[in-house]
């Protein structure tokens, strides 16, 4: 027999946000990777760039195996950027790098939502891993304080994800900042990285989105169960 749950219509919202919004940068990123710097700086070129101008000269830039799988490692103070980012010329490829060279200039100013969110790691961990099994076996079982100790965990990945937007958006800030400064990009160019960037953005804020709406699902389903009672 087919059950229907209509909690479901909590999460399609920002399901559908979250689709959008991987299109969107999917799309965003393909048409201005086409599109070269007329100065003919590279991915690598932007984030040594800024690197530099902010007297980090001992951060490494190694190339990565994948696709888009850019990011900074903190553990080895080492900028990993994809073969369609470190040598590309695109607009794209320069907004990348320039934004993981920003998460290096965070992390070496000490930047606050920075040092939280890596905190905060290990717990968003240990909750991501035990939320759903914990909340389902109070669930099933009518256990509500059991599933609402599955809320709390899974409310963790709500946590980690609102305080990366700051972190997000900052790199992408001084990334930008730091293209216009250099004087190489002309406004085309660094309008061409900021939309980059924004769509690269908004999957950040779908994922909250959605993190919030299954955190309310979730609430959802325990109240209604209860009602039942």
């Amino acid at each position: 027999m087919f059950y229907y749950d209509s909690t479901y219509l909590v999460i399609l919202p920002a399901l559908i946000f979250a689709l959008w919004a991987q299109i969107l940068v999917q799309s965003t990123y393909s048409k201005y990777n086409k599109i070269g710097t007329k100065c003919g700086m590279t991915g690598y070129d932007a984030a040594r760039l800024i690197l530099d101008s902010n007297g980090l000269t001992g951060v490494r830039i190694e190339h990565i195996a994948g696709e888009l799988t850019d990011h900074f490692d903190p553990t080895t103070n080492v900028i990993r950027l994809s073969g369609g980012v470190y040598g590309s010329t695109g607009i794209a490829a320069v907004g990348v790098a320039a934004h993981e060279a920003g998460h290096a200039v965070q992390y070496a100013k000490g930047y606050s939502p920075m040092k939280l969110r890596a905190a905060i790691i290990p717990a968003t961990r240990i909750g991501s891993t035990l939320a759903m099994p914990i909340f389902l076996i109070g669930f099933i079982f009518s256990l509500y304080e059991l599933a609402m100790i599955g809320i709390i965990l899974y409310s963790l990945t709500a946590v980690f994800q609102a305080v990366t937007l700051p972190v997000e958006f900052n790199a992408s800030r001084r990334a930008l900042a730091a293209l216009r400064s250099c004087g190489r990009l002309d406004g085309s160019e660094i309008s061409g990285a900021r939309k980059v960037l924004t769509a690269a953005a908004l999957t950040y804020v779908a994922a909250l989105a959605s993190s919030l709406a299954q955190v309310l699902r979730l609430m959802l389903l325990i109240g209604r169960r209860n009602d039942r009672r």
